[in-house]
């Protein structure tokens, strides 16, 4: 019942997709902050927050276009 040809990883294609995808959500998530449509009350923490995803975002795009991910 088991497949020998799995080995617990998941393919290329499927790494480079979900990659591109967790990129987009990143800094979707980070604009929504900085634009405030959470309305938090402190702006410090919303774009503090909004800031950090949309890096964190733009580094993992970088990372996945030079192959490191």
């Amino acid at each position: 019942m088991s497949n020998n040809n799995y080995n617990g990883n998941m393919p290329k294609g499927g790494r480079l997709v979900f990659g591109i995808f967790m990129v987009i959500v990143y800094v979707a998530v980070g604009l929504l902050f900085i634009f405030d449509v959470f309305n938090i009350d402190n702006a410090t923490i919303s774009y503090a927050c909004g800031g950090l995803l949309c890096v964190y975002g733009i580094w993992r795009g970088i990372r996945l276009y030079k192959g490191m991910n």
